[in-house]
């Protein structure tokens, strides 16, 4: 781990080695964030980025544990000096659909997606120390406006995460706290797609463009500035969610 320097603020975003987490991950560490990468089972990856960076570490829980997540945010904030942003971007998204839920597919996506995040926010918005308020961020989904029949499971934990920023929100203790939402549209491949499957499906929205990682880690580093009011979300996706889609992108771009 490096050592912190004084006057530098710190964000953990869970999921961080990979995917979208990485990219948040860089953009903080570009703007001269201690940045703590959590990741699950890709310590590899996670520990290249954070050697890229100008001052990382890495650091690993299970987030299908309901204790591990918590008490790996008591612990960092024991030792974070100015911990001031929280981005809860791990999640699964594996397939089940409204003809057919699959519990086990059911309790992972709840549990992973909603309860441990939700459990991690409580725990920082409870021990972490910063000078200017902390800053707690849900990486959610389009589909809350934009909702269709597949990824059931997944899309009812989406729903339910972005449930607590309004809760959370009025719950605070400190008027200096933001409570956020990022609500992304289809990014990067996903499930079993293919790169030229996600070029097609990815431009399914009104401006007919591509929504890029960097896309949402920007938008995360103005939600870390606390400009919006508490309990706000985001949707950085082209416009999809204003859309009526029957089916996920995935499914439309095969037909």
């Amino acid at each position: 781990m490096n050592e912190i320097e004084p006057n530098r603020p710190a964000m953990l975003v869970t999921g961080g080695a990979k995917r979208i987490g990485a990219a948040i991950a860089r953009a903080f560490g570009a703007a001269g964030w201690h940045v703590v990468i959590h990741y699950g089972r890709s310590q590899a990856q996670a520990e290249d980025l954070a050697a890229q960076l100008p001052s990382a570490e890495t650091i690993s829980c299970e987030l299908d544990d309901w204790d591990e997540g918590p008490a790996m945010v008591r612990a960092l904030a024991k030792r974070l000096p100015d911990w001031r942003v929280l981005v809860n971007c791990a999640g699964v998204f594996d397939l089940d659909t409204a003809e057919t839920l699959d519990p086990p597919t059911f309790e992972a996506a709840m549990r992973v997606n909603a309860g441990t995040p939700a459990r991690l926010g409580q725990a920082f918005l409870a021990h972490a120390r910063a000078g200017g308020g902390r800053r707690l961020i849900h990486v959610t989904d389009q589909k809350l406006l934009n909702p269709n029949p597949d990824f059931f499971s997944y899309t009812m934990s989406k729903h339910a995460i972005a449930a607590t920023i309004p809760m959370l929100s009025m719950a605070r203790t400190d008027a200096r706290d933001r409570v956020y939402g990022i609500a992304p549209g289809a990014i990067l491949a996903s499930h079993d797609q293919s790169e030229a499957e996600a070029e097609v499906s990815h431009r399914m929205n009104l401006l007919g463009r591509r929504a890029t990682p960097e896309d949402v880690a920007g938008a995360a580093l103005f939600l870390a500035g606390g400009w919006l009011e508490s309990g706000e979300t985001l949707y950085v996706d082209s416009g999809q969610h204003l859309l009526s889609q029957p089916r996920d992108v995935l499914f439309l771009a095969r037909e």
